[in-house]
């Protein structure tokens, strides 16, 4: 299947990041590509069904776990070592503020495409990202000093 070649890395990157667990992620991209697979023919847009479907995933864990510790980054998704530092800092905010701030920033959504996949207006949106970024800065600074 071709989505799965290129899409299964991003994906797993994407909902790492959200989750803060390879293995987790790895389960959460494999049944969102089950699905996506039993109805393949019949999605206008497989591409998005997916990263929709990786998200409420990744946002039913989370919900259901109620917060992982997260485990340092395994090496094959990082070869730059600032990613390690996002990555610390991204998991000490809340799970929303860090699924909008992966969205965003690493899988590249508008407005109106983060507002869709988490269930919440535009102009929620873009008040999380705000107040996402604030935390973030926050936490990076902290951990300057």
């Amino acid at each position: 299947m071709g989505l799965y070649r290129a899409q299964f890395a991003h994906m797993v990157r994407v909902a790492w990041l959200i989750v803060g667990s390879s293995a987790l992620a790895e389960d959460i991209v494999q049944d969102a590509f089950i699905r996506v697979a039993g109805r393949y023919d019949s999605i206008e847009r497989p591409e998005a069904y997916l990263r929709t479907a990786v998200v409420n995933g990744c946002r039913n864990e989370l919900r259901r776990l109620r917060r992982l510790s997260p485990e340092p980054p395994p090496e094959e998704l990082t070869s730059d070592p600032e990613l390690a530092t996002i990555f610390d800092a991204l998991s000490s905010l809340k799970d929303r503020h860090r699924a909008v701030l992966v969205l965003r920033y690493f899988d590249d959504r508008s407005d109106e495409d983060i507002a869709a996949l988490l269930g919440v207006r535009r102009s929620t949106v873009r008040s999380l990202v705000r107040r996402s970024l604030g935390a973030l800065r926050e936490t990076l600074q902290e951990e300057e000093r």
